[in-house]
Formats: C-alpha cells, structure tokens, sequence
C-alpha cells in the first residue's frame, strides 16, 4: 500500500464548498494558507467520514445495495482499501465505481504543467522536483477538478502495459536523455490519474502480462518498460469489475494481482420487487417532446418487474449470463412507446400502458436473455410470452381472488363479450364495460381513478386475469382481442 505521506489538499470548507484556498497560484501560497495535506485513501475516508456523522448516503441513486453492497464499499474505503466488484452484467457495477468519484474533494492542486497531477507539496516525478528545487516557493500550480482525478479503462486482450502504464517516448531519447530516464515516458492510463481513482472494467478480458504489469505498479511501485525498471511511486485508488462468467471463458485474474486487490465486493441484483421498480423509474430514458401525460399504473409496474423475477429463475434461461436490470428499463421505455402511439393515433391527452400493449416487450426482451440450449433461439418468443403470463398471473393473484369477481364471470358466463385493442380509444371501453357488473368495483380496489385511459388499463388487467385463470375464453384476430365466454 502506498504510504500515507503522499499528499492532496484538503480544500473543502465544512459546509462542501471550496475555500479561499482554492485561491493559490503558487507554492509559497498554498503553504501560507495552512493546509492539511491527504493522500487520496485518506482524502475519500475524510469525506466518507462527513456523510457518514451527517447521515447523508453515499452513491446516490444505487438502489437495492443498502444492507449489502454499500456497507462493504464504506468498509473498504475507511480501511484505503483497492476494490474489485464481481458480478452478472446489469448489476451497477460500473455506476458504483463512477460514484466513487463524488468521494474526492472537489478541487485540489497541482505542479503546474505536469502530466500526471504531481502534488506541489511533494512532488514524485523528476521533472517537477527539479522545477520544485529551481523555483522553490514560487513554483506555479493550477487547481483541477474532481472529474479530472479519473481514468477508464474497458479491458480487452488487446490492450497493453504501454497503453496502461507508458512507453518510452522516441523523440525524448533523440533529444539526449537515457532510456532509464524517467523522462522519457510517455505516461499512460494509471500515471495520469495520479492523486485520484483508476477503473477497469471486466477485468479478467487483460492478458495475464498486463496484469503483472499492473501488480508491479499496485505493489511495488515501479514499471518495467522495454526492459528498464523505473521507480513510479503513485497515489492511485485501484477499482476493478469483473463477471464471474468470465473467469471459465474468457480469462481470469491472475493470483498475485487478485490478491492485490484488498476486498472482492459480490453485487447482486434487486432482491425486492419494490428495488426493480425503483430502478426502472429511476433509469428510464424520458424525451423532454412528449407533450402528453404518461401515467402508468402501478399492477403494469409490477408486472414489468416481476417478468424480470421470473426469467431469473426460468430453467429455460442461461442464469450464469444474468438477466439483467437493463430488461426491466428497456421494457417499459418500450411498453410507454407502444401505448403512446395510441394517444397519438386516438387523439388521447393521456399515455396509459395497458396489458394489449405487452407485446411490445418481445423485441425489448428477447434480445437481453440467453437461452440455455444452444439453437433455441427460435423458441425466444414463446419464452417471453410464457414469461409475461407468469408475470400478470402472479400480480393479479396479489390483488384479487377469483371469489371477489364471481359477477364478473357471472356476466361472461351468461354469454356476453367484450373486445378490447391496443389501438381502440379509452372512451370506447367505457361504452363496452359500464353494464359489467362487478367490475367498477373490482377496478377501485386497484387504487385507479376514473379516468377513461386508466379505467381502460384497468379493464385489460382484470379480463386477461380472469382467461388465464381460464374463467375466459379469448380469441384474437388482426390486432383485435375479444374474451367472453
């Protein structure tokens, strides 16, 4: 671990905002202005520490992860601890490690000119000690912010030391200097994060070479490049993901550096319907050019939610590949589209999903899930209808019981039906249901106002309930559904 001598400023006030320190245009000034000076582990721990006495929550906007994967992440950071996050894809992996950044104080300095956001107060490059020996005090730095303090990396086979770490610059061994002079460097990845947070994603995809290189950086604190050993003593945070997958398919970490690594963080996915939907609502992707109102029942929420439950536990799914979160935004961007291209067609002022809508969600859907058997991509639609039906039974379940619409069935029992549509307007339903007795009734227990679109929603739920339930017969022709008896 690096040693807790190598410096950042201190330079937010007690109230978040950056001081008068922030001010210093010199060395001379910032030593003047009394400063406490952090390494990067203790400048995260500091302001974890503010969160945690103030009880603000850290990574906001990760949900599900609160009695899990959160406190493990304020463990590690108290502790200064590098971080690899194992998990299935859609799991926020790389949204946590982003977050982190917020755990950085907003502004701090460095030598002015350097590549590698070398500290003013204790510089470990060659070129700033000697601009810090000829300059003394008058040494010139400029203030960066957070955002600048981290690096990205996708992992790939293709990716390189020279690409992560440096390479030797041509141009500076023309000019005269020794090739196992530091200046020569051309700074890669890592060095120019220095005094911040440096991630790489899928971490396994790295060549087995690679990853020593990046032992030797994490641990020893120096670089081999063509053959020369140089000393590059960094203040970096290490934080790293990684699909268990991987480690059987496409390569894994290789010991030495797995054990670099201080903590191993499991992310999971939600374990509450109530996260899923949380999730979605928080993700979807909104357009600022719909001029209608897009209200979506909550049975439709869940329904959407528990689609995704049910294909991460179907036999019939690769659950090694995950399902991931990404399934439950996708389909309801997709389930609001399809409903408001009715309210276009229909003239509507309100966009409503309703269940005839749910078949928007094959395209949304089939293309995020891994079959178990390979060559039974065919049968992918099938999969997901099974999975939509599974899903409407089971919340239906949860807030009726058959007894409860015994007059709703009563009234198909005795011949009569009703034909419903994905492009029939909401007053139009009104016409066909207002003489169904039982079902007004049932539609309040849903919480539903009576609004034509909501009613409409509604009606679709309790009718597609009931035929699943096989209360209904339902036959359907050229977009048209018609249950009855």
């Amino acid at each position: 671990m690096p040693s807790k001598k190598k410096l950042t400023v201190n330079n937010n006030s007690s109230e978040g905002r950056p001081s008068q320190v922030s001010e210093a245009k010199t060395l001379g000034e910032l030593k003047k202005s009394g400063v406490a000076v952090l390494s990067v582990r203790d400048e995260m721990r500091k302001n974890l520490v503010r969160h945690l006495e103030s009880g603000e929550r850290i990574l906001p906007g990760i949900v599900g992860y609160e009695d899990t994967v959160i406190p493990e992440i304020e463990n590690a950071i108290l502790s200064g601890h590098h971080m690899v996050f194992l998990g299935e894809r859609g799991q926020g992996k790389s949204r946590i490690i982003r977050g982190l950044l917020s755990l950085l104080d907003e502004r701090i300095p460095i030598v002015d000119g350097c590549e590698i956001n070398d500290s003013p107060m204790a510089p470990i490059c060659s070129g700033c000690r000697k601009k810090a020996a000829e300059l003394g005090d008058a040494l010139p730095l400029r203030w960066v912010d957070r955002d600048h303090r981290y690096g990205e990396k996708r992992a790939t086979p293709e990716v390189s030391s020279d690409g992560l770490v440096g390479e030797i610059d041509p141009i500076k061994v023309a000019e005269g200097r020794y090739l196992a002079d530091e200046e020569t460097i051309h700074y890669g990845l890592v060095p120019r994060t220095n005094r911040g947070i440096f991630a790489i994603n899928e971490l396994p995809d790295l060549t087995e070479k690679v990853q020593v290189g990046l032992f030797n950086l994490m641990e020893e604190k120096d670089v081999q490049i063509k053959g020369y050993k140089i000393r590059l003593p960094l203040d970096v945070i290490i934080v790293a993901s990684a699909n268990p997958e991987d480690y059987s398919s496409r390569g894994r970490i290789i010991t030495p550096l797995k054990d670099r690594f201080d903590v191993q963080i499991r992310t999971h996915y939600p374990k509450k319907l109530e996260d899923e939907i949380s999730i979605m609502e928080q993700e979807a992707v909104w357009t600022d050019s719909r001029s209608r109102k897009v209200e979506v029942p909550y049975f439709m929420k869940e329904i959407l939610g528990n689609l995704t439950f049910e294909a991460r536990k179907s036999n019939e799914i690769n659950q090694s590949s995950g399902v991931s979160v990404r399934v439950t935004i996708n389909n309801y961007e997709s389930l609001i589209s399809n409903a408001e291209k009715r309210a276009l067609r229909c003239k509507e002022n309100d966009i409503v999903p309703r269940v005839s809508d749910l078949h928007a969600l094959m395209a949304s859907t089939a293309g995020k899930i891994e079959m178990e058997y390979v060559g039974e991509e065919k049968k992918e639609d099938e999969l997901v209808e099974k999975l939509v039906n599974r899903s409407i039974v089971k919340v239906f379940d949860q807030h009726f019981s058959l007894n409860s619409l015994q007059k709703v069935i009563e009234y198909f029992n005795s011949g009569w039906g009703v034909e419903v549509s994905d492009q029939m307007a909401s007053p139009d339903y009104l016409e066909g249901i207002k003489e169904i007795p039982g079902l007004k009734e049932a539609i309040k227990t849903l919480g539903i106002q009576e609004s034509p679109a909501l009613m409409a929603s509604a009606t679709e739920f309790v009718l597609e309930g009931l035929h699943l339930h096989q209360k209904l017969n339902k036959e359907m022709e050229g977009g048209r559904v018609t249950y009855g008896k």
